[in-house]
């Protein structure tokens, strides 16, 4: 598919990467932006080329959140299916049964913010700043708090929405929201070896893993050992647990079929 908003590409290590790419507009997500975004993700979790997905923005930062010029002239049915739109690919990231790593430079804020904390892992530098800002111009990030909320919990995921102030990368470690923060200049390395990591996993073992981990976060504790305990049980009988412990005891390098 050719995109106008994004860049697409795959490595020969297994690991797709999307660029939000409308860097005079600071990555601010249009309606184009959010579909191409929502529609790569889904691509690439299809293709068995791929088995981590890094997500980065072009320019001074990562994302300024969605791109308000397109509110006006909208209806309320109108507005409502405009900001599903923009909130799709939040819901998808942690859908998808590969991993998806946040790399976060300059500003990620609103939609940004959410997008990095609806991400499987986040590295940020040090000059990131983070925030649930709309509530500023009389708005508010509903949607993307919703994954910031679960991540942080909820007085601060309040904090943030309510005061809509801006955090730096060291805050927004602490918090919770980010894995890493690493100088400027170390950032592409270090999310590449980190992406390049996760794609020498099993691929089955990988998607077993994430969807059960976001499965049993909504199960109380006992429900939870039970999902797991099953969802383990199933990765017990793939080709790829067979060849991985085989390969342990062999003390030698797997070679991963997939589910």
């Amino acid at each position: 598919m050719t995109y106008h908003t994004i860049l697409v590409e795959t490595s020969d290590n297994y690991v797709g990467t999307i660029t939000l790419n409308r860097p005079d507009h600071l990555n601010t997500f249009s309606s184009a932006m959010a579909l191409e975004l929502d529609k790569a993700l889904l691509e690439l979790d299809d293709d068995p080329a791929v088995r981590a997905i890094l997500l980065k923005g072009a320019g001074k930062g990562f994302s300024a959140g969605i791109d308000v010029n397109e509110m006006f002239g909208k209806t309320t049915m109108e507005h409502r299916e405009w900001v599903h739109k923009m909130e799709k690919p939040l819901i998808t990231v942690t859908e998808l049964s590969k991993p998806v790593i946040a790399q976060v430079h300059g500003p990620a804020v609103a939609n940004g913010t959410g997008l990095v904390a609806a991400s499987d892992l986040a590295v940020a530098s040090e000059d990131a700043r983070f925030g649930l800002t709309a509530i500023r111009i009389g708005l508010s990030c509903l949607g993307p708090v919703i994954p910031v909320m679960r991540l942080v919990g909820r007085k601060r995921a309040l904090d943030l929405l309510l005061g809509g102030e801006l955090i730096g990368a060291q805050e927004a470690l602490q918090m919770g929201l980010v894995n890493k923060v690493v100088p400027r200049e170390e950032l592409e390395r270090e999310c590449g070896r980190l992406a390049e990591n996760l794609a020498s996993k099993s691929p089955c073992a990988m998607q077993i893993s994430k969807r059960a981990f976001y499965a049993a976060s909504e199960l109380d504790y006992r429900q939870a050992f039970e999902y797991m305990n099953e969802a383990f049980a199933r990765l017990c009988s793939t080709e790829d647990a067979k060849e991985g412990v085989k390969a342990f005891l062999e003390k030698r390098k797997p070679s991963w079929k997939g589910c």
